[in-house]
């Protein structure tokens, strides 16, 4: 992964302002981003979306894989390609697609079909796979290939209205609580699955396509950047012409979540006027707010999106240039945001690790902050 920082002035950084305002992203989760390989099966219906997003996001490399070529009637629901571009391979769509929103993403295009002889080869190097076939046969080789390669795939299935969205995972981390789910968890490799009917049998909504597309372009960037409650052990089932989402347990899901899944132990406001003086104030604003109005001298800058990525305790050695390095055992951590939501969630955090917390300052930083 790159860890140079981002330049103000890139292009990168301007168009990616909204989301890395996100507490969960900010500059070092865009940083992942950026360095992420993603292998995309699929540059078809739910490929489009997929692709559109995860560039536009700003994904570092993508690979596509599809030896398709686009016809007419892939048009209502495919829209990295158009009637100008019927008869052309649907990777060169992928490509064009993602450098008018992401110049700096990286497609690498596979017109190539996948099977057992090259899966392994292909998605070798990559975080996350998304399947956006539309056959059970790719589905399974990606299956193998993954569970083999021990990556997560997200599975996205349609049919006519409606659709499922899932992440298939054989090896997890530990740390995550997940238990291993896989395709063959859920659907039998046998003659009855394989003849279950695609697209172009059953037909298929252009909208539920971009709905089912979208959701796995959000699961894929939460694997990326390590957030939130991935679709692990869960089924996602979506019945656009009823209006209604509804989850589906599926067999070996975890009973535990990581603790950047949210707020697993208490943390209390601490007011201005009640701050223990050993407190070591930790400032979780974004760089430019503390540098528009600083805090007290001896204030430790660890802005909430790196702060979430902290993973490990005070009795784990941290890297010599982390913020919280030289954390004295005497020392309770205080931090302060602008208003209180982004330091109350700081709090939860380092509490759940075992970090001495005092709290989280109410109300923000006071206009009169302590001077030493």
């Amino acid at each position: 992964m790159s860890t140079e920082r981002l330049s103000p002035e890139s292009s990168t950084d301007s168009r990616t302002v909204r989301q890395r305002t996100l507490p969960q992203i900010g500059d070092s989760g865009q940083e992942l981003l950026r360095g992420a390989t993603v292998a995309v099966v699929g540059a078809g219906g739910l490929g489009s979306p997929v692709i559109q997003y995860l560039a536009a996001a700003g994904i570092g490399t993508l690979h596509v894989i599809d030896d398709d070529v686009v016809e007419l009637s892939n048009l209502n629901r495919q829209t990295l390609h158009g009637v100008d571009t019927v008869g052309r391979a649907k990777t060169d769509g992928a490509v064009a697609a993602a450098h008018r929103l992401s110049p700096e993403t990286t497609v690498v295009p596979h017109p190539v079909r996948l099977t057992d002889a090259n899966a392994e080869d292909l998605l070798a190097g990559a975080e996350v796979v998304l399947d956006g076939s539309d056959s059970f046969t790719t589905r399974f080789v990606i299956h193998r290939a993954a569970t083999a390669l021990g990556i997560p795939v997200v599975f996205g299935a349609l049919m006519q209205w409606n659709a499922q969205v899932t992440v298939f995972w054989s090896d997890p981390p530990a740390e995550a609580g997940l238990s291993p789910v896989v395709l063959t968890d859920v659907f039998e490799d046998d003659d009855a699955t394989h003849a279950a009917p695609g697209c172009a049998e059953a037909g298929v909504l252009g909208a539920v396509v971009g709905i089912t597309g979208s959701l796995m372009a959000l699961e894929a960037i939460k694997l990326v950047l390590g957030t939130g409650n991935p679709l692990v052990g869960r089924m996602m089932v979506i019945d656009g012409l009823a209006g209604t989402t509804a989850e589906i347990p599926l067999a070996g899901s975890a009973t535990s979540t990581s603790p950047s899944a949210g707020p697993t132990t208490a943390a209390h406001p601490v007011s201005p006027d009640a701050i223990d003086p050993r407190a070591m104030w930790i400032d979780v604003r974004r760089t430019e707010e503390s540098r528009e109005r600083p805090g007290p001298p001896g204030t430790v800058e660890l802005p909430l999106d790196r702060l979430l990525r902290l993973d490990t305790g005070p009795q784990t050695p941290l890297p010599h240039d982390h913020p919280l390095s030289s954390v004295s055992p005497d020392r309770v951590l205080l931090p302060f945001c602008a208003s209180g939501p982004r330091s109350a969630a700081a709090a939860r955090h380092l509490t759940a690790l075992g970090w001495p917390v005092l709290g989280y300052l109410d109300g923000g930083l006071p206009e009169e902050a302590p001077r030493g």
